[in-house]
């Protein structure tokens, strides 16, 4: 996986963020959509992200994978 800088980081639009409103999750490529989704995953199994937050990222890396970003 690619690494990404706080500046790039930064210079992403939300709608490159599996949750846009609070810009986690970077899925701009496929290896951050696949590492977007087993961190949401380990946070979902910690007890610090809600089953539907979880989906959502899992719906949003989804389509990066299948081609449709």
């Amino acid at each position: 996986m690619a690494q990404l800088t706080t500046r790039a980081r930064k210079a992403l639009p939300a709608r490159k963020f599996a949750l846009e409103a609070t810009r986690q999750y970077p899925i701009h490529d496929k290896a951050h959509a696949r590492n977007a989704k087993a961190r949401a995953q380990q946070m979902f199994e910690a007890g610090k992200l809600s089953r539907a937050k979880r989906d959502e990222v899992f719906r949003e890396a989804d389509a990066v994978l299948k081609g449709k970003d």
